[in-house]
């Protein structure tokens, strides 16, 4: 074999080989649509500008090079703004819902201001919405678990947000016009 046909076997190929080689074998389960992320453009750079609508803090970041790696500290940062403002307490947000909220925002025109209404919600807080009666205040909500994010975009619909974050047929899309802002997660694709 020559050279240049030898492949370079990295920790991620060789995953991702053996995940697609199986989901061939015994099709695709249940679970696959939770591993599923947005398609990420080639070349091009996550980049978010976000601000947080509770403490009024803004963002802008670039979170993944052009070359598909991610910046520690950059996805520090947005997990810092998105935390619970409530409690004061971040987690690590789940990587799938920033590329979902990116390859919303590009759709969208790209460069939009973000702004995030809800991030990471604390066990506390998520009660005390529930108890407060806030409608759409799951128990057990992706908030939770840092899969989810609350937004509005100035100068655009959330309608406008939501058919958009629709046709892409990727995660939750929850809908709240009487409020204005549109929900966004990392688990199946489902909408309400």
């Amino acid at each position: 074999m020559s050279e240049s046909a030898h492949q370079h076997w990295t920790r991620r190929s060789f995953l991702k080989a053996s995940l697609a080689s199986a989901l061939l074998l015994v099709g695709k389960p249940a679970w696959a649509q939770d591993l599923a992320v947005p398609p990420v453009p080639e070349g091009k750079e996550g980049k978010l500008s976000l601000y947080n609508t509770h403490n009024h803090e803004r963002l802008e970041v670039a979170y993944r090079d052009s070359s598909g790696q991610y910046d520690p500290d950059a996805l520090s940062a947005i997990d810092h703004l998105l935390r619970c403002h409530y409690a004061n307490r971040s987690t690590k947000m789940d990587v799938r819902v920033i590329e979902f909220l990116n390859a919303l925002d590009k759709r969208l025109g790209g460069d939009n201001e973000i702004h995030v209404i809800s991030g990471f919600r604390s066990p506390e807080y998520n009660r005390l919405l529930a108890r407060k009666g806030r409608r759409g205040v799951a128990r057990h909500s992706l908030h939770l678990s840092g899969r989810a994010i609350d937004l509005r975009i100035p100068g655009v619909s959330p309608n406008v947000i939501k058919k958009a974050a629709l046709d892409m047929r990727y995660g939750g899309v929850g809908y709240y016009p009487r409020r204005g802002f549109v929900h966004l997660d990392s688990g199946t694709f489902r909408h309400w």
